[in-house]
């Protein structure tokens, strides 16, 4: 368990707040490009408890400044973006890209007031379909891309989202919890389909877990947390426990979806209570499938149900278990009444993880995934068991066939 000092550290993301200042130090998704190419050039966002306007001008460029005009407080949302900025519709004031003020039509002739005038502005971002912001001191580092977002020939990409109400630490802790597929997934979930009558597949289906779990591997490395598993029917030769997935610190998790699928689940804090979580699918195509390119801003944003026709949280799929799991915790679980058992080893890792996070930005300096190098940042390769690489005839691509060093933390479920 955590102690409630801690628990306040860990899942606190507003300004001042330790986590809030270590996540200052990322790039983070706000929207999908697609929602702000319509009619509406503007849209209201929030993120690690800021009220932001995010908006698109008229070139196509995007910008983000604080939700209320530092005139007589009219909300930006209904601002109109011009090429060198965002104008308040109220009086005509302009603020640039850095929030400085430009115009003011209303003062005299020759007035300098503008100039004193400076709102709060954050650089944003656009990469394959989403809008990335950073909120945190500047020099900003650069947006990360990960293989998923730097791939460009012979791939498809899909975006899928939900807004739930709870705080994103417990969605992260899912994660480095391999164990909850056997009975969320598989028990509960034929179990739930079988309630609602979900198809023939599932009439008179007893409830069946899912395969057991034999050995669980945790080990760090240098973007997080390498998660390998051995579950019944396997060895330690198999792909699972030889390549294992990744977790991205500090809140990505990346798997493989089958037919070729990278999916890469960002847990992103919209303030204390609430979570954006992004399901972003590169699908990496057999060589010669020439899969069409996708034009900037056409990747829809769908967005998955959290609830159904009776106000219950939807569980009859995979995402929606998670998202059921997470929600029902409540806004922000009290740690201090968790009881962990021996599975939950891959949390206990991550939570060390966080701390000494949190203590390098105290001290001053760039936690992990912070890259100032454009050399390092042309394509970052994150392993992943299930699904190819461009380039490489196996699944699992460098990582292939290559004996995995030792976890760091070894649990033996025989």
């Amino acid at each position: 368990m955590l102690s409630q000092q801690d628990n306040e550290r860990y899942t606190r993301v507003g300004k001042g707040t330790p986590m809030g200042e270590l996540m200052r130090r990322y790039w983070h998704p706000i929207a999908g490009t697609s929602q702000m190419m319509g009619e509406d050039p503007t849209m209201a966002v929030r993120l690690l408890g800021e009220d932001l306007v995010l908006y698109r001008t008229p070139d196509n460029e995007f910008g983000l400044i604080e939700q209320r005009c530092a005139h007589r407080g009219v909300d930006l949302l209904y601002g109109i973006p011009e090429k060198e900025g965002i104008r308040c519709c109220y009086h005509g004031w302009l603020y640039d890209f850095n929030g400085q003020c430009l115009e003011q039509p209303s003062e005299p002739t020759g007035s300098t007031y503008k100039d004193k005038i400076r709102m709060t502005a954050y650089p944003v971002q656009e990469l394959h379909g989403l809008i990335w912001a950073y909120l945190g001191p500047q020099p900003a580092p650069l947006l990360p891309r990960w293989d998923v977002f730097a791939w460009e020939e012979n791939v498809t990409r899909r975006i899928q989202a939900s807004t739930l109400p709870c705080n994103w630490l417990q969605c992260v802790d899912n994660a480095l919890d391999p164990t909850h597929f056997e009975h969320l997934h598989g028990y509960y979930g034929t179990w739930i389909n079988a309630q609602k009558g979900q198809g023939e597949e599932w009439a008179n289906r007893l409830p069946q877990r899912a395969k057991h779990h034999l050995k669980l591997g945790f080990e760090r490395f240098e973007h997080g947390v390498i998660k390998r598993r051995v579950t019944a029917g396997i060895d330690e030769t198999h792909p699972d426990w030889q390549t294992g997935h990744p977790i991205v610190f500090p809140y990505t998790l990346k798997i493989g979806g089958g037919e070729g699928a990278h999916r890469f689940l960002l847990r992103v804090p919209i303030d204390d209570e609430h979570t954006w979580y992004v399901r972003y699918t590169t699908t990496v195509h057999p060589p010669g499938a020439n899969a069409p390119a996708q034009a900037f801003g056409s990747i829809p944003v769908e967005e998955h149900p959290l609830y159904d026709e009776k106000g219950r949280l939807v569980s009859t799929d995979v995402p929606g278990q998670d998202q059921m799991t997470w929600v029902a915790q409540g806004p922000i679980v009290d740690r201090t009444r968790e009881n962990l058992g021996v599975t939950d080893a891959g949390i206990i890792l991550y939570r060390k993880l966080v701390e000494e996070n949190l203590r390098i930005v105290e001290d001053g300096g760039d936690p992990m995934n912070t890259f100032r190098d454009p050399a390092q940042n042309e394509c970052i390769l994150l392993p992943n068991e299930a699904a190819p690489f461009p380039g490489f005839d196996e699944p699992g691509g460098p990582w292939f066939g290559v004996a995995p060093r030792k976890p760091d933390v070894e649990v033996s479920l025989l």
